[in-house]
């Protein structure tokens, strides 16, 4: 190393020189919007707890409290019904900044009468959104469509489930995977052109207890149609060949909905 006189210090030399480090950036891209890249360092956090309410208890009242108190916040809640539990709930809640599940939600459970729900953590999902470096209006696809599909009062049935890919997924060059990735967005974008089922995608990694990579949420009017595009996926190649795990699999129907105040503008 050099003296403050510049000279070379034989008793201190420089470290050995190394491999260049990778250049590292987590900002969020879209496509060029006249020849500008879009770029942001937004992003939208949802993650979902289930409960079940208390034996002897009733599950309505159990479902008031919770809104009641989770009507005051100023995050994003959607309630629902568990359909494959009569004493099941689950709150799905988003904000751009994940302390808000801490700070804000949290103490909710800390006193009656939801200190009394049972938590059922193998429900529990935790993802965020991302881009895909298409989108032709990063903002809205990140921060609001996320949130618009999750309160639409006319898409009250949800089923939402984590996912992981096997490692051969990985080691495809970058354009068999966009052939694999294309073939299940087509079917996709086909539901949804019909207002069938809408899909908020979240990604999970490093976020999720069992190492899942992805949290995908449908949504739509019917049940049936969510199903449906579920059994259609299973024929595609990223599902019949690159799929480890999926599930588990939580099926609901909101009953209260509640946009974040000022996080998505």
């Amino acid at each position: 190393m050099e003296r403050p006189n510049g000279h070379f210090n034989p008793s201190n030399p420089p470290p050995p020189q190394g491999p260049k480090l990778p250049e590292i950036s987590v900002l969020e891209r879209g496509a060029a919007k006249d020849g500008v890249p879009q770029e942001m360092d937004r992003r939208l956090f949802m993650q979902l707890l289930a409960y079940r309410c208390p034996p002897g208890s009733d599950p309505a009242a159990c479902l008031q409290a919770l809104r009641d108190a989770a009507s005051g916040l100023s995050i994003g809640i959607v309630l629902y019904e568990d359909l494959n539990d009569p004493f099941g709930l689950a709150v799905l809640s988003f904000s751009e900044d994940p302390a808000d599940f801490a700070t804000a939600l949290r103490p909710l459970f800390a006193k009656e009468p939801l200190s009394s729900l049972v938590p059922r953590p193998e429900l529990t999902m935790l993802g965020r959104t991302y881009s895909g470096g298409y989108e032709d209006d990063l903002k809205y696809w990140l921060l609001r469509r996320p949130a618009e599909t999750v309160t639409n009062p006319e898409w009250p049935w949800a089923v939402w489930y984590p996912l992981r890919r096997t490692g051969a997924f990985a080691k495809l060059s970058r354009k068999e995977q966009a052939g694999i990735l294309r073939e299940h967005a087509t079917i996709g974008r086909a539901y949804g052109e019909k207002d069938l089922a809408h899909d908020v995608r979240l990604a999970c990694h490093g976020l999720d207890v069992a190492d899942n990579e992805f949290v995908v949420g449908l949504l739509g009017k019917s049940l049936h149609p969510l199903s449906h595009v579920v059994q259609t996926m299973r024929s595609t190649r990223q599902t019949s060949e690159y799929i480890a795990k999926m599930g588990p699999f939580f099926v609901g129907r909101s009953v209260y909905a509640k946009a974040a105040e000022g996080t998505t503008d």
